[in-house]
């Protein structure tokens, strides 16, 4: 089974009624807001947006894509990983069908959950027409994306959410961060040895890692973690989109799981807001950019809140080569 990051790893945003996968291009009347039969847009970038809609007059016949505000920098590119908050609505109803901007569960202190996504891959946060309409733009960006659901989602629309295919729905997406990453890039330097009683780790290039658990070894009750790799880049916050490449094995058994180089290299996700398992949070957030990090992760700091895990009791061992941050 492929445990992929986005499923398996994290422990993903709550997702609206609305489950899509379909994928394709999206028009793009970028006026400012002003076009008729287009939802109007108010607020600051990085904060709630409110949407409004004219209280006569029908929405506009075709997909719509608007910058509301641009942002500075280098224009987002496909394959580009991106940092995003988001907001939907139906045309005609104030009312929230999912996004990014409910209040943190995890503590005040905690910062906002948000999707990571990277440019031309499926997301499971955002129909492929919504996630595209960022390319091109710059970050800090507000882009407004307003269609039917039958052209935005297509058959992907789930039957029970009670939105049909003719109904008008108006995301609102801000660009928060963005940066482009070689999908096959990894940790460069001399590894160290693991410290005793930890697993042994053989990081082939551009493979997954080898990582072989010691013999007669129990595993340990509280989470263990070493760099192997010190990497020079910038630290690691809570907050950011992390990109990097993984390999995880059982501890019980040595079996892999997983691993980033089994389907298609570097994976995106945010860091220490509660998205990812405890373990993962806890033992990467002020690591650099660069580091090859071993990580062995009890069950309490991984999957053993979720009984219905296939790695509910297990300890979970990764390799993590942290590549960028977004």
């Amino acid at each position: 089974m492929n445990y992929n990051t986005k499923r398996r790893v994290a422990a993903l945003l709550a997702v609206p009624a609305l489950l899509f996968t379909a994928a394709c291009g999206s028009d793009d009347d970028s006026n400012g807001g002003e076009t008729a039969g287009v939802a109007q847009v108010d607020g600051k970038v990085g904060e709630k947006p409110k949407i409004s809609v004219p209280k006569d007059g029908d929405p506009s016949g075709k997909t719509v894509v608007e910058t509301v505000s641009e942002g500075s920098g280098t224009a987002i590119k496909a394959s580009d990983f991106v940092r995003l908050d988001w907001t939907v609505e139906k045309w005609g109803e104030d009312k929230e069908l999912g996004g990014t901007w409910a209040a943190t569960s995890t503590g005040e202190s905690t910062p906002r959950r948000q999707s990571v996504e990277q440019i031309g891959k499926p997301s499971q946060q955002l129909p492929a027409k919504v996630l595209d309409a960022v390319k091109g733009k710059k970050p800090g960006s507000r882009v407004l994306v307003q269609g039917t659901a039958g052209d935005l989602i297509g058959e992907s629309l789930n039957p029970s959410s009670g939105i049909n295919q003719k109904d008008v729905l108006i995301w609102v997406v801000d660009v928060a961060g963005a940066g482009h990453v070689d999908p096959k890039g990894e940790a460069k330097g001399e590894q160290a040895a693991s410290e005793p009683g930890l697993p042994e780790v053989k990081a082939p290039s551009q493979k997954a890692a080898t990582i072989t658990i010691p013999k007669n070894t129990k595993a340990p009750k509280d989470l263990k973690e070493q760099v192997l790799i010190k990497g020079d880049g910038k630290k690691v916050e809570a907050g950011q989109g992390l990109v990097a490449q993984y390999t995880g094995v059982k501890w019980e058994d040595g079996k892999k799981f997983d691993s980033s180089w089994d389907h298609g290299g570097a994976t995106a996700f945010q860091i220490g807001t509660g998205s990812v398992v405890p373990g993962w949070d806890k033992g990467l957030v002020g690591k650099n950019v660069g580091d090859r990090v071993l990580l062995v992760i009890p069950p309490s700091l991984g999957y053993g809140a979720s009984p219905d895990s296939e790695l509910s009791k297990n300890t979970l061992v990764f390799v993590v080569d942290i590549l960028d941050v977004v």
